[in-house]
């Protein structure tokens, strides 16, 4: 197994483990916050935490889609082209997630310089950039995740191989 394999079975591992930790732990606070709400004594901070939470599960979700080539695409078009055209279009959205995850990553860092000192309104000893901390640090994820599937995708795009689609491949097991 090569270095780059290595990584990326320990990212998707980790990526799958803090999500099911971040399922575990939004089902139980979310349980236990009900519960306590029908005796009476309610949470006044879980709707912000379980918020939070589920933001983050979205962006860890997402990267660990984006590792297991999962997300919506349309791989059966790009399958109907040549094998040039098809290269050509891999290598054109590449370059358009990598520019757009690239600007949610920048302006991801920009809000966090900017909420410096903010903390949460419920729990004021939490501060806010570490909440939105997953906006910059999903967005670079997500980005390592399709570069480790790159060199898959170009050479299914130029053996001719119809696209591999994460999603149909998954129901399909």
């Amino acid at each position: 197994m090569t270095p780059v394999q290595m990584f990326r079975r320990v990212l998707e591992h980790s990526l799958v483990g803090f999500c099911i930790f971040l399922i575990v732990a939004l089902t139980v606070l979310i349980s236990a916050a009900a519960i306590t709400r029908k005796f009476g004594v309610p949470f006044g901070w879980y709707d912000e935490v379980a918020s939070v939470m589920l933001a983050w599960l979205t962006y860890y979700g997402a990267a660990y889609a984006a590792l297991r080539r999962s997300h919506i695409g349309v791989p059966s078009i790009v399958g109907l082209m040549p094998p040039g055209v098809r290269v050509a279009l891999v290598l054109f959205g590449q370059a358009l997630v990598l520019g757009f995850f690239g600007l949610v990553a920048w302006f991801g860092w920009q809000v966090l310089v900017i909420l410096e000192g903010d903390t949460m309104i419920t729990l004021p000893w939490v501060p806010v950039r570490l909440t939105q901390s997953v906006i910059p640090i999903g967005a670079v994820l997500f980005i390592v995740a399709d570069l480790l599937t790159l060199p898959e995708r170009l050479a299914e795009a130029a053996q001719g191989a119809p696209a591999r689609d994460g999603e149909l491949a998954e129901v399909l097991r």
